[in-house]
This record gives structure tokens, C-alpha cells and sequence, in this order.
């Protein structure tokens, strides 16, 4: 019989270490022999592109960023997501929904009406990890990996996206970590909470 597919989202202002362990946790679903797709969000399809030009040339209008952002992700959800989960693959997502909940809710718009808009298309999680660090060691780290704080990073924004955030944690299927731990103690966690779903 097919194991169902697992969608696993990892959350966090900028600086958490989303990326690096999406990739550690993808790597452990593989040794245990599960078929992995790990993405991001925004991705690299024409929609997500735009965003991330924007992030380095100047933000777009925050309802032009909200409907872009609602277009990326319909068209990932369609030809990346669903077909994936359908196949019985762990899919790991570097952001998803809740990115926009924090980064626009930052910017004004209700978190909750946007995520009864993504909530239309885009499936619900299996597991939703919120890696958690406060705004002075984030924007450290921001420094540290030799970029400059972007349009999306600015410390009034970053602190608001982090309040959004943690207003998931009692969600049924969320987790927050703490991220400001080593690499290696953070995976194990997310290991031991993955090995729970």
C-alpha cells in the first residue's frame, strides 16, 4: 500500500535556518526510505521570480506583492504540491502560506483573510514548524552570511512577522522550535517531531 503523502512546512523570519534544515530534514526522510521534493516559496516560476527581484529592487505595491504572491503559489500547489502528495512523497516547503500571513499582515493586510484565500487552493499542512529567534540574532545572522537586510527584512517588519508567527503556535499541527540553538541540536528536534506525524 502507498504511505500517504506528508506536507511539512518550515517557518521563521529570515535568519532561523529554514533553508538548511528543510535540506537536513529531507535528507532523513530519504534515509528512511521516503521519496523527498524539497521547494520554497516564492519559487522560481515567472511569479515567484518577480517577488524575488523585488526584494532587491524595491517592493512592489502590497496589493501587486499579495496577488503575486497568491499566483505563485496556486501555481505550485498545481504542478509541484499536489501532485506530490498525490504520489506519496514528503513534501518539504522553505515557506508556504504563512509567509505571506506574517510579511503582508506586516503590511497591513488581515492574516486571517489571507489565509482563508490560500486556504481555498492550497492544502493544509501535515506539520507546520515555526523556527523561532528573536530579531537581534536574526538580523545577526542576516550580516553574517554577508547579505544586507533586503526590503523584507527591516527590524519593525521582522519583529511584527515574528508576532504572526507564534499567533500559530496553537495551532493542532504546528511546532515552534527555537532555531537559536546549534544546526545540529535544531534537527534533532525536528527529527524527533517528524518522526511523531
Amino acid at each position: 500500500m502507498q504511505k500517504p503523502g506528508l506536507l511539512i512546512i518550515l517557518e521563521g523570519i529570515d535568519g532561523t535556518g529554514k533553508s538548511t534544515q528543510a535540506k537536513r530534514l529531507g535528507e532523513w526522510f530519504e534515509a528512511r526510505g521516503r521519496e523527498v521534493v524539497l521547494s520554497r516559496e516564492p519559487t522560481d516560476g515567472p511569479w515567484g521570480r518577480k517577488l524575488r527581484e523585488s526584494a532587491a529592487t524595491g517592493r512592489l505595491s502590497p496589493e501587486d506583492e499579495l496577488e503575486y504572491f497568491l499566483k505563485d503559489r496556486r501555481q505550485h500547489v498545481e504542478e509541484v504540491i499536489q501532485p506530490a502528495l498525490d504520489a506519496g512523497k514528503v513534501v518539504i516547503l522553505d515557506r508556504y502560506y504563512f509567509s505571506t500571513m506574517a510579511y503582508q499582515g506586516a503590511r497591513g493586510f488581515d492574516p486571517a483573510e489571507i489565509r482563508r484565500k490560500n486556504e481555498e487552493f492550497a492544502p493544509r499542512p501535515d506539520l507546520l514548524v515555526i523556527l523561532d529567534l528573536n530579531v537581534d540574532t536574526a538580523l545577526e545572522r542576516i550580516g553574517a552570511r554577508g547579505d544586507t537586510a533586503n526590503e523584507f527584512e527591516k527590524r519593525e517588519s521582522l519583529q511584527r512577522c515574528r508576532e504572526i508567527f507564534l499567533s500559530l503556535k496553537d495551532e493542532p499541527f504546528a511546532r515552534v522550535v527555537d532555531s537559536g540553538r546549534s544546526l545540529d541540536d535544531v534537527a534533532a528536534n525536528l527529527r524527533e517531531i517528524a518522526d511523531g506525524i
